[in-house]
């Protein structure tokens, strides 16, 4: 089948490919799903560092006291495949704000006719960030998705790896970060769980644990309508190397034409 041929394709295509994770721009726990067809979805990144880095370090600035914004447009072309483009912006705690960075993200899904016990998708980020910002100003992601839905539990993991291309850490290889969600559907339109964020290092030789990054979050979603969804989250850091106290919104609307 020609879906099929593409799915492999776009996998192949990206694990030749030789960045690291937007940090405190885009915490989220990605499922399986594309946007629908013709179909346009926007949503904002609302992320405060409550307790993170205070001094400059390797050339980036503090996050401290700093919000951290990022726009996110995603438009679904088939039942299967979507592009997203993210805009960064950071507000800091002087009411100071500056552009990051830009990256885009196509994603493909394995089609739900294939009747797979559990969705998949493969996602391909890339793009810029300026280095005050990152340690890294070009980089890529790549983020093969995994989920499922038991009744009313809700699991979704991404086992995610970044590399970097221009930056300090270009010559470490593939960086492994995994994500994981689980969730409970208290009601059809709550659902309450945990998030966990890690950056463990290169692939060959992971960091020592205080050195690795490891969030926790608690969070809820929110999805009173088809269109709308809202995710609210409260993170702490467990390692020295991580960010400590962070609090993140999501907020979505779907466009349809």
């Amino acid at each position: 089948m020609l879906q099929r041929k593409i799915f492999l394709l776009f996998i192949l295509s990206i694990s030749v490919l030789s960045g690291f994770s937007q940090d405190n721009y885009e915490i989220q726990v990605y499922g399986s799903e594309t946007v629908a067809k013709r179909s346009t979805m926007v949503e904002l990144h609302s992320n405060f560092t409550f307790d993170g880095q205070k001094a400059v370090e390797n050339g980036v600035l503090p996050t401290n006291h700093v919000f951290h914004e990022t726009v996110e447009i995603t438009h679904g072309w088939n039942s299967w495949f979507e592009t997203g483009f993210y805009l960064f912006n950071t507000l800091g705690s002087d009411h100071r704000t500056s552009y990051v960075g830009s990256h885009i993200r196509p994603r493909v899904r394995a089609p739900a006719s294939w009747n797979w016990p559990v969705g998949v998708s493969l996602s391909l980020e890339a793009g810029y960030q300026k280095r005050a910002y990152s340690e890294d100003d070009w980089s890529l992601e790549i983020r093969p998705i995994v989920d499922k839905q038991f009744g009313k539990l809700y699991l979704s993991f991404n086992p995610t790896f970044d590399k970097s291309f221009h930056g300090l850490n270009k010559n470490l290889g593939y960086v492994f970060s995994p994500n994981l969600k689980a969730a409970y559907n208290i009601t059809k339109v709550i659902a309450t769980g945990l998030e966990y964020y890690g950056s463990l290092g290169p692939l060959n030789h992971f960091e020592s644990y205080q050195s690795q990054q490891h969030q926790l979050f608690v969070a809820i979603d929110l999805d009173w309508s088809p269109d709308w969804e809202l995710n609210v989250g409260y993170g702490l850091g467990l390692t020295g190397a991580t960010d400590n106290e962070i609090f993140k919104v999501i907020l979505g609307y779907r466009f349809h034409k």
